[in-house]
């Protein structure tokens, strides 16, 4: 045999490809304008100039219209410094950061490469290891990449720069641990937190790593690491074992020399695929023996095994040709994107602000100060003394708050078996305003049933399946009679059947043709488990012999095929057996007939069908059978009035359809097309191009059998769901790769689109000036759902992307089929960039997690299709309806719990700053703190910590009542819980009661001016404690009890740290009395403080609620 194998990876085209976009980015210059976003068209380039309403005659004659430009881009075209200073440094930036990445990855240009089998030495190029590796940091790169992606927070960087000041004695300002406690606490812990990720992933690389597999050599078997393995071994793999690399498959111990694998991993379904050993290794007696003439023999997708596919029947021989990160598995996987929750972002925005007041205040103190001495020293100090305007405990509460409702979604028994996988954006869930969900098994169940089946004159339904059994049966017997009488006297039955009337026997004989291509016509497998008790090879051999029913399974590539195979066995005709040469029927009567499988043609997505030459061993008779969509059927089956009538009656219905047709052939026929296919499949160049002509020589003038109706069921309370979401204001787009009529059937019947809504079908388009026109004709109309196909989208997106945006999005749904998965996420990105607004995704298949990956939140569901999608998700749930929940509950108080969290943690902080400025404007400007030590510390952690945290169980109404009106989700999405207005309120709060508190402190305590720290300080707190109060909407056991413990904290502590309580000791070397603490005089001026600074806020708050109430209030009272 061949011992090298030479592969042609399709390489023309990229290295075309690339050459002409040199050519066009060098041509345009670096300044340029790029003209679109893609590469020039053919079409000449000033079309993009070309406005969208236009009138027909106009897109004919008016050149000179070509040239005025839309708005949009000549926006874009303004560089000049405005451009610079607005932003286009950071653009500067990222370009130079870019090139700099490409030049270091430049991606190695695909060669043809000759493997050695069994002498990967012999390889000249190097190839990558064969190891797979998950971990986003290394030993090296561990702190740095934490330490980064915790920095470049404003926040946090914010914070190290502060603590950094304090080793400068100039600057110091108290104990360092004031500075350095709480920065090292919120770094630790998430050190902690991504250690603890990093290893988990690093022992699931070490297991897939060092599993064992045995490799043939010279020597015989030796067993070898998965990591070991090399470019041109021979790896042997059992059954139930994973395939450690891209391989050619050369031999399988079944002896029909094909296999099966499980590809779950690799693309999300659970159906088993065949695949098939070359069949020159495959009949050698053994491995090592040559060939003495050179074989050459054409490989194809069905002689590949992948990696991270499973071995399911049988012990397979491959010789390995990609490894490591050049295969299939890890190239199709991006890295996913850390996502930060728009909440993040809008604190962040905040956080900038308050960095600004606190500069402002530092910059108001040095002026009064009179710039005397070294001012810029004292400016520094200042903006240390105030530094607690921006809180680090912001951070920390945020999220121990997200792990919080994390916890809460996973023990919500509403929603049993939801996963959250990504604890950092829980509030995104009450945000969306876009919902981008899958069709098959998210809204459907893909479990199909065989519904109907048409003739052309007669329709058979659920209720007269027994009607074609019957006919079935008859036919069989009749042949069987027929058969037998034969053998007797050939040629009198022939005669009496003539003689019947033509009518009744053709019905009777169209079923049996029907039923009969259908169960011939498919790639289904039936596989028998073995009963417990037998094993190895006996049960090869016994399972051979029993074709019990009870034992059979049929696996298939695609759900309908097994539909319709179940479906036969059920009118009497059973598949029992099937290996890749031939098939066996039984009949009602108990025979078994034999096909032989002479081609097989595999249903393509560009094909859309798929078809199979078999010959009848007992009459010798050849037919090519062939089924496949109406829309690619219609051509090639006979003229005909009622097939595109019928496919869209049963379309209407629901229901998937699919067109069967024949065609006889004689020998010669078929000799002539076998030796044409077999010269196509040997050509190297465009082999696809030849053998598709080929084929389509046979795809002529077939005659048409039947039409089926297959249904996709839906998911259990599809309809409320989507009903509810539609209410809350969000937006659903369906993104499915099924044909046209069938996305727009499972819309309506899913009423994704309302019963009195227009659906407007964007016709196919390919060229531009199609486009053009079908767009204008869509702007014209209103208030109706849009259904486009995925390449008239891909046209639409490359010269309207911005028109065609702007007009989907003011659709009430959008269908959008045939989208590849890349298509799904660039569908989704486009949402994003266009809309600026919130996107969640939601599938359950490995197509659907390039578009789960790209949405701002992913949902994943595990369904038929496997886990790949769930695993990916940053939430998994079960069922589809579970959104909802998820969604209205959750989602909604996760995000308005975080809001008031994150602006009361802002408030606690500014109070404090606002007390400082007042006391050190008092005190000559001096710029000492207020507060020593471990005050500082207690109060943002001890004293105040519990009761602020407890906001995150805070509820505004019951779960049953967020569920029952989900127009109050639509208050959420416009951002009013947490944006500057709220953020303003606040701040003047903070401004108000820390100034009553300082000056009460001040004017109620003349004589006694050493207590001001102790008196102001437990005021302090009492506020706080009395804010949190204020700010509950409905209380919960637990925000009672840390009420109280955080006041039985602080009264305690008064006890035990009297030092700190003196006046900035230094100056003063007061300290407290406990003596003071219990007279009457300081009771009653502390509480008269604390309900000065209290009550008018309560005041307000019952007016506001009188006057204006919020949505909620209304339902609640």
């Amino acid at each position: 045999m061949a011992d090298q194998i030479p592969l042609y990876p399709v390489r023309g085209a990229a290295a075309v490809a690339s050459r002409k976009r040199a050519a066009y980015y060098s041509a345009a210059g670096p300044g340029a304008e790029r003209p679109g976003r893609f590469q020039l068209e053919d079409e000449s380039a000033h079309l993009d100039e070309m406005p969208l309403m236009m009138s027909e005659e106009g897109f004919e004659n008016d050149e000179s219209d070509y040239h005025t430009l839309p708005r949009a881009r000549i926006l874009q075209r303004k560089r000049g410094l405005e451009w610079f200073v607005c932003g286009g440094w950071k653009f500067l930036c990222t370009s130079c950061c870019d090139w700099l990445i490409n030049i270091c990855q430049r991606k190695r240009e695909l060669k043809a490469r000759t493997v050695w089998l069994g002498y990967p030495e012999k390889c000249e190029e190097k190839h990558p290891r064969n190891s797979i590796k998950n971990q986003k940091y290394n030993v090296f790169t561990f702190i740095p990449g934490v330490l980064y992606e915790q920095f470049k927070f404003f926040l946090n960087l914010y914070f190290l720069i502060v603590s950094c000041s304090q080793f400068v004695p100039a600057l110091k300002i108290g104990y360092l641990y004031t500075y350095w406690a709480p920065l090292g606490f919120v770094l630790a812990v998430t050190i902690v937190r991504e250690a603890v990720d990093e290893f988990r992933r690093f022992q699931r690389d070490k297991e897939v790593n060092s599993q064992l597999y045995s490799k043939l050599t010279v020597r015989g078997k030796v067993q070898v690491k998965s990591s070991d393995i090399q470019v041109g071994d021979l790896i042997i793999v059992e059954k139930n074992q994973r395939i450690p690399s891209d391989m050619v498959f050369l031999r399988t111990s079944e002896k029909a020399g094909s296999c099966f694998i499980r590809t779950d991993q690799l693309d999300g379904e659970t159906d088993w695929k065949l695949k098939v050993a070359v069949s020159c290794t495959q009949r050698l007696p053994a491995l090592g023996e040559d060939s003495d003439p050179p074989v050459h023999e054409s490989l194809s997708i069905e002689n590949t095994l992948w990696a991270s596919t499973i071995v399911a029947s049988g012990t397979v021989i491959g010789v390995v040709i990609y490894t490591g990160k050049e295969t299939r598995s890890v190239m199709n996987t991006s890295n996913p994107k850390n996502k930060v929750g728009l909440l993040d972002l809008e604190l962040n925005q905040l956080t900038k602000a308050l960095f600004l007041a606190l500069v402002a205040l530092s910059l108001v103190m040095v002026t009064l100060q009179g710039f005397v001495g070294p001012w810029y020293r004292n400016l520094f100090r200042f903006l240390l003394l105030f530094s607690y305007i921006i809180p680090i405990s912001l951070r920390v509460n945020l999220d121990m708050g997200k792990a919080a409702y994390g916890w809460m979604i996973m023990r919500d028994e509403n929603i049993p078996g939801t996963v959250v996988r990504t604890s950092t954006i829980p509030e995104e869930l009450g945000r969306l305003v876009y919902l981008l969900t899958d069709k098959t098994g998210t809204l459907t169940q893909n479990e199909m049933i065989f519904k109907r089946l048409h003739l052309g004159t007669v329709s058979y339904g659920t209720d007269t399946m027994d009607e074609i059994q019957s006919h079935v049966m008859n036919s069989y017997s009749q042949m069987y009679s027929q058969a037998s009488g034969n053998n007797a006297s050939s040629t009198p039955p022939r005669k009496a059947q003539s003689s019947a009337p033509k009518v009744r026997k053709s019905v009777s004989s169209r079923v049996h043709e029907a039923v009969k291509a259908i169960a011939l016509c498919h790639n289904v497998t039936p596989v028998y488990e073995a009963r417990a008790g037998v094993t190895g090879e006996t049960e090869y051999a016994e399972v051979d012999q029993d074709f019990s029913d009870e034992n059979r399974t049929y696996q298939a590539s695609s759900p309908d095929e097994v539909a319709l195979v179940q479906w036969t066995e059920s009118v009497g005709l059973t598949l029992v057996n099937r290996d890749l040469t031939s098939m066996q029927l039984r009949t009602p009567g108990g025979q078994i007939l034999t096909y032989c499988v002479l081609q097989m043609f595999p249903f393509t997505s560009e094909s859309k069908r798929m078809g199979v030459i078999v010959r009848d061993e007992a009459t010798a008779e050849i037919t090519f059978y062939m089924k496949g969509a109406d829309v690619a059927m219609s051509t090639i089956v006979q003229y005909n009035d009622w097939l595109e009538e019928e496919c869209g009656n049963m379309a209407r219905e629901g229901l998937r359809t699919l067109v069967v047709a024949k065609r006889a052939l004689t020998e010669e026929q078929y000799q002539d097309f076998e030796s044409r296919y077999s010269q196509a499949k040997l050509s190297v160049h465009d082999r696809m191009l030849k053998v598709a002509a080929v084929v389509e020589s046979l795809e002529r003038e077939m005659e048409l059998l039947c039409l089926t109706g297959v249904e996709d069921q839906l998911q259990a309370d599809v309809r409320p769901t989507l009903e509810m979401l539609r209410n809350a204001g969000i937006k659903i787009w369906m993104l499915t790769g099924d044909k046209l009529e069938t996305a727009t059937c499972i819309a309506k019947s899913s009423h994704l689109v309302s019963r009195t809504q227009d659906i407007h079908t964007f016709r196919p388009v390919t060229s531009r000036g199609e486009a053009h026109l079908e767009l204008n004709a869509f702007r014209r109309k209103h208030d109706c759902a849009l259904v486009i196909s995925g390449d008239s989208l891909e046209v639409c997106l490359r010269y309207y992307e911005h028109e065609l945006a702007e007009l989907a999005c003011q659709c009430p749904a959008v269908v959008c089929c045939r989208c590849s998965p890349t298509q799904k996420a660039r569908i989704v990105k486009l949402l994003q960039q266009r809309t600026g607004k919130r996107t969640c995704a939601i599938g359950d298949g490995g197509n659907d997690v390039s578009m789960i990956q790209a949405a701002d939140c992913g949902i994943g569901i595990e369904g038929k299709e496997g886990k790949q999608a769930s695993l990916a998700a940053d939430f998994s749930i079960t069922q589809f309806k579970h959104i909802g929940r998820l969604l209205m509950v959750h989602g909604r108080s996760s995000y308005k719990r975080s809001a008031a969290l994150g602006q009361f943690v802002m408030h606690r902080g500014l109070i404090i700053s606002t007390m400082q400025a007042v006391f050190s404007s008092v005190f000559y400007f001096a710029s000492v703190p207020l507060y020593q030590g471990f005050l500082m510390v207690g109060y943002a952690t001890i004293y105040t910590m519990f009761p602020v945290f407890s906001l995150v169980l805070d509820q505004d109404v019951k779960p049953e009542m967020a569920m029952l009106y989900p127009e109050l989700y639509k208050d959420l999405t416009k951002g009013r819980s947490l944006s500057f207005k709220t953020f303003l309120v606040w701040v003047l709060i903070s401004i108000y009661q820390g100034g009553i508190l300082m000056y009460g402190a001040l004017l109620l305590f003349e004589s006694e001016f050493v207590h001001v720290v102790a008196i102001s300080f437990t005021a302090l707190i009492l506020t706080e404690l009395l804010m949190v109060a204020l700010t509950v909407r409905t209380w919960h056991w637990l925000m009672v009890v840390a009420e109280f413990l955080s006041l039985g904290c602080y009264i305690a502590s008064l006890a035990f740290l009297n030092e700190y309580f003196g006046i900035g000791r230094v100056s003063f070397g007061a300290f407290l009395d406990v003596a003071f603490i219990t007279t009457v005089t300081f009771l009653w001026k502390v509480s008269a403080i604390t309900v000065v600074s209290c009550l008018p806020l309560y005041v307000l708050k019952y007016l506001k609620r009188k006057l204006s109430p919020p949505s909620y209030s209304k339902l609640t009272s």
